[in-house]
């Protein structure tokens, strides 16, 4: 194993955060992948009144994974909001409701800005800083061969980990990449980028706020593994 890939991403200190300027979408700079952040998608009240209301209505559950021989509580709340008017639904996964009409028209500009269909989205609710998602790639057979994820970040700021695959040819020359993404900030991942690229949110020590992460995805991605994801 290289020194690249071997050390701890819980390591915050070897991983500076990109200074990277709020304003327009801009392309990361991540070999082999496809990602665009926007600092400042939505204005600070609108981010605000929407971690708000989602906060309080969405259907909250605590979900459970097995790992090695027993069931271990996910470390963050879940749930999923669908638009009943175009995904399929499958049983037996999380707590699910209805988007509510703003996020409907977040989902409406998204698909306008970015040219893809998102047809529900999986809500991560990071209560304090021990809650986290550990480093994994958007890759399941399910959501098809190239992918596009728009992930939203709502409430308190939260780093953001980058790092090529150990098994990516291509990912020796490629750097980590950090993010301290704001409330109303948005990532957008397409293309390759689940196959050569790892993310993940890592705990911190240092007190936090809640905060709540939004992935809009496609009607074929809703299956049972998706819950413990992103």
């Amino acid at each position: 194993m290289s020194a690249r890939h071997a050390f701890d991403p819980c390591q915050l200190g070897l991983w500076a955060p990109s200074p990277i300027a709020p304003g327009a979408p801009v392309a990361l700079d991540l070999p082999g992948a496809e990602v665009v952040y926007a600092a400042t998608w939505l204005a600070d009240g609108e981010a605000h009144d929407l971690f708000t209301l989602l906060l309080e209505a969405a259907p909250w559950k605590q979900s459970r994974r097995l790992m090695y021989d027993r069931y271990v509580d996910v470390p963050r709340l879940q749930a999923g909001l669908f638009d009943p008017h175009r995904r399929r639904r499958k049983p037996g996964t999380t707590a699910r409701a209805p988007m509510p009409q703003p996020l409907l028209a977040l989902r409406d500009r998204l698909e306008a800005e970015f040219d893809a269909r998102f047809d529900w989205v999986l809500a991560n609710l990071y209560r304090d800083g021990r809650d986290s998602v550990a480093m994994h790639a958007d890759d399941e057979e399910d959501l098809g061969p190239r992918p596009v994820i728009a992930s939203l970040s709502l409430g308190a700021t939260r780093r953001f980990l980058f790092r090529p695959k150990p098994d990516w040819a291509g990912g020796e020359a490629a750097q980590p990449l950090a993010l301290d993404l704001p409330s109303g900030s948005l990532l957008v991942m397409r293309g390759a980028t689940q196959f050569h690229w790892e993310h993940g949110v890592p705990k911190v020590a240092r007190p936090v706020g809640p905060r709540i992460n939004l992935t809009f995805r496609t009607a074929d991605c809703l299956g049972k593994d998706d819950l413990f994801q992103v």
